[in-house]
């Protein structure tokens, strides 16, 4: 652990960038099983909120992978590490006036509890991306289900490692009835409604 470390403070302070862009500033953590639409709608999400003139930026789980967390694998352990990283890059993207949107499976309920800690009252959102695993399955976009029933992957969740769906989230979206459109709908009315965007942003959804 580093030590003789010191915290500066910035000439620019989150609530400067929160005034100047005119919108919160905070994270939509997204949970669900592989398969559940994650990802698609973090970044129909994303867009929407972009051409409305809303900062936003999409941290993805294989993206995120193939860099920062390249030295990572899937262990319970590995995992954990996996989604702390995340958190500390999310606070970043917060401190710095944006409205930082996430894609993780985060199976434990643990590690998105300590997410929720490293930020701020308000500056996380759990929503849970509600998707049967027989429907993911039936989707498997990656083909990772049918690698984990061959045994070919390890520590696959919903397979041979679990999922811990949240207990109490901000939002729940059900990608197995709702469409796309629909979800992004739902969150950003849920936005609107806690005052973190300007009110009428979803009308042109």
């Amino acid at each position: 652990m580093a030590t003789n470390i010191v915290w500066h403070e910035a000439s620019v302070s989150k609530e400067d960038r929160r005034e100047k862009n005119d919108h919160g500033s905070f994270c939509l953590w997204f949970t669900g099983l592989s398969g559940s639409g994650k990802s698609t709608l973090a970044n129909a999400l994303a867009k929407y909120l972009f051409e409305a003139n809303v900062q936003t930026y999409v941290l993805d789980g294989d993206n995120v992978r193939h860099g920062l967390n390249k030295d990572l694998g899937f262990t319970d352990e590995d995992r954990k590490e996996n989604i702390r990283r995340i958190g500390e890059v999310s606070k970043l993207f917060v401190d710095g006036g944006q409205i930082v949107v996430t894609a993780f499976i985060s199976p434990f309920r643990e590690d998105r509890q300590q997410v929720r800690d490293i930020l701020n009252e308000n500056e996380f959102f759990e929503i849970y991306v509600n998707c049967s695993l027989d429907e993911c399955e039936k989707r498997d976009p990656k083909g990772l289900y049918k690698k984990a029933r061959n045994n070919e992957i390890k520590h696959f969740t919903g397979i041979d490692s679990p999922y811990e769906a949240p207990v109490n989230p901000e939002l729940v979206v059900n990608t197995e009835s709702q469409s796309i459109q629909e979800s992004v709908k739902t969150i950003v009315q849920f936005l609107e409604e806690k005052g973190l965007i300007k009110s009428g942003i979803s009308n042109g959804i």
